[in-house]
């Protein structure tokens, strides 16, 4: 019996290392994949160590045809203990049994300090930290002296599990045969080589990373997810004999299946409940000389055996009994996959970290749907039921605005894919990366203007970077790993198609992908000569300005160091806004349509334009007279609509922390602080001035966004719609570390509620707001019940002045006729109320206040309705 460190005893578990062979594991009934499914086990199991058995993690003979050797190599490392003593505790280490799996070196560096000797410092942390640092140590290398005895063993149950393209862990006391253990090393757990490749065989020594074994773990991973499929014939009661009348049809659900049940000269009979031939309800058909009739199309089975009468097909009789007072069908073992196409596709996505998914379930994805259902109930996704597919491609593009990583949308055929393209254009003109999955209909039918046939893949071309069919033999993981590349890396859409019945194929041995290998750092140092031309131009500057656009966001840190060295003011593009708070020093506010005359004055009176991140868009009329240097991580962006004097493709970050760091001693620039907050009082004297205006026909927006910015968390993410809402927002909300998201470059009203929802789905533990009109909110109001069915907690201040408010300025400044631009609303206070979350509304400023900080404080989605004065925006 193997003994464990609280003396408890587990059924006996021994390994045999075979010469030249694999591992022989006698009695584990405890085997896990790297993902801590079980892998399925018999009495004795041989295990592959050379690293190429085509059936991994079992050996399939291979290590006789390539000569695979388990002999230690004369240059492994020593096998020698040493002893580290500090004033707390004293840590034990034999590198020579060390399998490098990184815990004690990543997870507490203060300790186990690489290239450092000694490598070991024991008073680097506190004595507990170090001792859980140790046991999670699986090679058994490492231990410590307690009362003078060394403490080796730290598992009970006996388990062998599998790492993630390494080697097997094994613990809890199983004995291995016959092997020469390092001196010190634990015997109750270690960890042995599966690569083929260890100098210190059985054991493993890390030589698995330097060699590149990889594993997909398909065998294993497609086995575990089977395990549902192991169901037996099982007898459930759907009624009393009296419920079913003689020549009546009922329509049941047993279990997950429907069943059509009828009584015919007194006998019960039961066939599956869907017609094999368009998947009609013969639940809801009728009796016909002893068949049963398909109300859809007049198709006859008979009720005995199932056959068609007058077509080819047939239909699953199910057997029907009655005992003691009850009707019982007998269900049949499941005949569906859980190992499809779909779950191939889903658990590849989850691997690469796709764990959001917004959509609706229909008819032409059900497939797909079951997939992702699966993995939400083992907590790797999230499903978000909407109202309008269109929101759902909003809400994908406010996370990856709020978090830079892609979400997915998930729609059937026909209309619901069609309706994710506008919010899919949003994702893809503000280089947001989205997942698109849209059913389509069979393959058999695609092409003669079948229901809900469309070409999918003309429609989706312009919006995608990568759109691709899923048919049967794909390589499915693949395709669904490419989709998810092609998203993050060129921060576009990425579309999968699915027709109906590719969707339940079953997917045999297949795994899924995983990003490993597959994606490289993103940070680009760019060219010596570059940084040296801007460095020359900003020595010679007197009055630089720095600009950041929406590119700048993971970079901000270090422009600001910048702009600090320079004692340069920074302002920003309005998708850009709140990167720097307007109450810094240097903050300069908003350039353009939406922004300040703050920003403005500094442009006009600047001498150099140092740019990050920036697209160079019209509504933010960046000065190309100007001399410019334009710094950017996408050599597209640089000098996109004309000529720069320095380009520079380069990290924001790191391009900036170069630029400080070279900075000349005898620059010739001018400390404008002083001046910027000279600026910044005479335009809150004016923005003061505006907000006292009162024409008795409702509430100020200078006022409410002044109220707003002191309502909200300093650190909230802001989503905004498009509109005149949109432009007094980026004049009268003062930023502190707000995030701002927006419809940048396609201007799509309506994108504030679901971008805040998808923005909330992202889980950064801030509070969210969104901002929009009347108009706008009414695009996607039904998606406030989204909200409220999955707790969302979004703060939504809709400003109401009956109108299209933008519009109506435009036909007056266009000297037009306003016309048609006037809205029918209801109360949207009460109609938040109706659906379940918080409502208030406001016909008064001095109600303001209370009704923000209280919507803000609620605990769930929340509406305040401002009614608002069209002209004073």
């Amino acid at each position: 019996m193997a003994e464990n460190k609280a003396g408890s005893s587990d059924p006996e578990v021994t390994i045999d290392v075979e010469e030249d062979g694999p591992l022989k594991v006698t009695g584990l009934s405890a085997f896990f994949n790297s993902r801590g499914e079980a892998i399925a086990a018999k009495k004795t199991v041989f295990l592959c160590r050379c690293g190429a058995s085509k059936n991994k993690p079992f050996c399939d003979g291979t290590h006789s045809q390539i000569g695979f050797t388990g002999a230690k190599d004369d240059d492994r490392i020593a096998d020698t203990l040493d002893r580290y003593e500090g004033r707390e505790i004293t840590v034990l280490d034999n590198r020579g049994v060390c399998s490098h799996a990184g815990y004690c070196t990543s997870g507490l560096p203060s300790v186990w300090r690489s290239a450092v000797e000694p490598w070991i410092d024991p008073d680097g942390a506190a004595k507990e930290q170090i001792v859980e640092t140790i046991r999670k140590c699986p090679s058994g290398a490492l231990s410590y002296l307690e009362d003078g005895a060394a403490q080796t063993d730290f598992h009970e149950d006996a388990e062998i599990q599998i790492s993630r393209d390494g080697p097997y862990y094994v613990r809890g006391g199983v004995e291995l045969k016959d092997a020469a253990f390092g001196e010190g090393a634990s015997r109750e757990h270690y960890v042995l080589c599966r690569c083929g490749h260890s100098r210190n065989k059985p054991f493993c020594d890390g030589s698995h990373w330097y060699a590149g074994f990889h594993d997909d773990e398909a065998l294993t991973i497609s086995k575990a997810a089977r395990a549902g499929e192991a169901g037996e014939e099982a007898w459930v009661a759907v009624g009393s004999p009296e419920d079913f009348a003689e020549g009546k049809v009922q329509a049941l659900t047993v279990g997950e299946k429907q069943v059509a049940l009828t009584r015919l000269d007194g006998e019960l009979r039961a066939l599956d409940g869907r017609c094999p031939h368009q998947g009609g309800p013969l639940g809801e058909g009728n009796l016909c000389d002893g068949a049963l009739r398909c109300p859809w199309h007049g198709y006859d089975f008979d009720l005995k055996t199932g056959k068609g009468r007058g077509n080819e097909h047939s239909v699953e009789t199910l057997k029907v009994r009655e005992e003691d007072g009850k009707v019982e069908i007998a269900l049949p073992k499941p005949k569906r996959s859980d190992w499809t196409v779909s779950h191939v596709i889903a658990e590849t996505l989850a691997e690469w970290g796709i764990d959001t998914v917004f959509g609706m379930v229909g008819h032409s994805n059900l497939g797909m749907a079951e997939a992702l259902r699966v993995q939400e109930g083992r907590g790797r996704m999230r499903f978000f039921g909407i109202r309008h597919e269109g929101a759902a491609a909003f809400a994908c593009s406010g996370y990856a605005k709020a978090t830079g990583r892609p979400a997915a949308c998930l729609s059937i055929a026909g209309p619901g894919a069609t309706n994710l393209l506008t919010g899919l254009w949003d994702a893809k003109v503000d280089r947001a990366p989205v997942i698109a999955l849209t059913g389509q209909v069979q393959t058999q039918v695609m092409g003669p203007g079948a229901f809900q046939d469309i070409d999918l893949s003309s429609a989706f071309e312009a919006v995608t970077r990568f759109s691709q069919s899923v048919l049967p033999d794909s390589d499915h993981a693949e395709l669904a790993s490419l989709a998810v590349k092609n998203a993050v890396i060129e921060r576009d859409v990425a579309h999968l198609i699915l027709p109906d019945e590719v969707q339940v194929i079953d997917a045999g041995k297949a795994g899924p992908g995983r990003p490993e290998g597959r994606l490289s750092p993103t940070a680009i140092t760019p060219p010596k000569q570059s940084i040296d031309y801007a460095l020359a131009r900003i020595a010679r500057a007197r009055r630089p300005l720095i600009i950041v656009g929406y590119g700048a966001r993971e970079g901000i840190a270090e422009v600001t160091a910048l702009a600090e060295s320079l004692n340069a003011p920074v302002i920003t593009t309005f998708k850009a806004k709140g990167l720097i708070g307007d109450h810094h020093p240097l903050g300069g506010g908003v350039l353009g349509r939406s922004g300040t005359p703050v920003a403005s004055w500094f442009m006009n009176e600047s001498d150099l334009l140092i740019v990050f991140g920036a697209s160079f868009s019209h509504h933010t009329g960046i000065d190309a007279r100007k001399p410019t240097i334009q710094v950017d991580f996408d050599r597209m962006a640089l000098g996109k609509f004309h000529g720069v004097d320095e380009p520079i493709w380069g990290d924001i970050g790191m391009t900036a922390a170069l630029l400080r760091d070279g900075l000349p001693a005898g620059r010739a620039c001018s400390d404008q602080r002083g001046e910027l907050a000279d600026r910044w009082k005479a335009w809150r004297r004016e923005k003061a001035e505006r907000a006292a205006k009162d024409n008795g026909q409702g509430v100020n927006s200078a006022i409410l966004f002044d109220r707003l910015a002191e309502a909200v968390p300093e650190d909230a993410i802001l989503s905004v719609d498009v509109g005149n809402n949109t432009y007094s927002f980026g004049r009268y909300f003062e930023c502190r570390a707000q995030s701002v998201l927006m419809s940048g470059y396609l201007g799509s009203i309506g994108f504030g509620f679901p971008a805040a929802m998808g923005a909330w789905a992202a889980d950064t533990g801030r509070k969210v707001v969104a901002i929009s009109g009347d108009g706008g909110f009414g695009q996607y109001m039904g998606e406030f019940t989204t909200a409220v069915k999955y707790g969302m907690d979004v703060t939504h201040v809709l400003l109401n002045n009956g109108e299209l408010g933008k519009i109506s300025k435009e036909q007056r400044d266009g000297e037009w006729k306003v016309w048609q631009t006037s809205l029918q609303n209801p109360s949207f206070a009460d109609y938040a109320r109706l659906c379940g979350g918080e409502g208030y509304r406001v016909d008064r400023t001095e109600d303001l206040d209370t009704a923000l900080r209280a919507a803000v404080a609620a605990k769930g989605p929340a509406l305040v309705e401002v009614m608002t004065d069209p002209l004073l925006t």
